[in-house]
This record gives C-alpha cells, sequence and structure tokens, in this order.
C-alpha cells in the first residue's frame, strides 16, 4: 500500500514556519547565554552595561534580561 500524503495547507505552511522561527530564535538567544556567561567579574560585567548604555533598551532588552536573571 502506497503511503497516503496530504498536500501541504496554508496553515501547515505556517505552523512549520512558525516552529522553525521559535527552534531559531531559541538557539540564538542560548548562544548568547553561553557568550554572556563568560562575562564573570564585576570589572567585566560594568564594562558590558557601559557598553549597553551606549544603544537604546529596545536594542538590549534581550541582553539585560539574561544578565538580570544571571544576577538573581
Amino acid at each position: 500500500m502506497p503511503p497516503v500524503t496530504h498536500p501541504r495547507t496554508p496553515l501547515w505552511t505556517a505552523l512549520r514556519g512558525q516552529l522553525q522561527h521559535s527552534h531559531q530564535a531559541r538557539t540564538t538567544r542560548k548562544a548568547l547565554e553561553r557568550e554572556l556567561g563568560t562575562y564573570t567579574t564585576q570589572s567585566d560585567l560594568n564594562d558590558l552595561h557601559a557598553i549597553l548604555d551606549r544603544y537604546s533598551d529596545d536594542q538590549t532588552a534581550g541582553i539585560r534580561r539574561i544578565l538580570s536573571r544571571r544576577a538573581a
């Protein structure tokens, strides 16, 4: 018996795209968390915060969230 295939519907295509985007975002966030984990001394963190202060809150919100979770 041949396998049953279904045509790809717009909903299926949209869901698949969202899942791929979520996976890519998670992979990117985890890489950023690992990189930020290398900033361990207070001096390192002060330098990092000074750099972040040069940019808008919108641009640095993700980094600031990661840093605040680590500090807690």
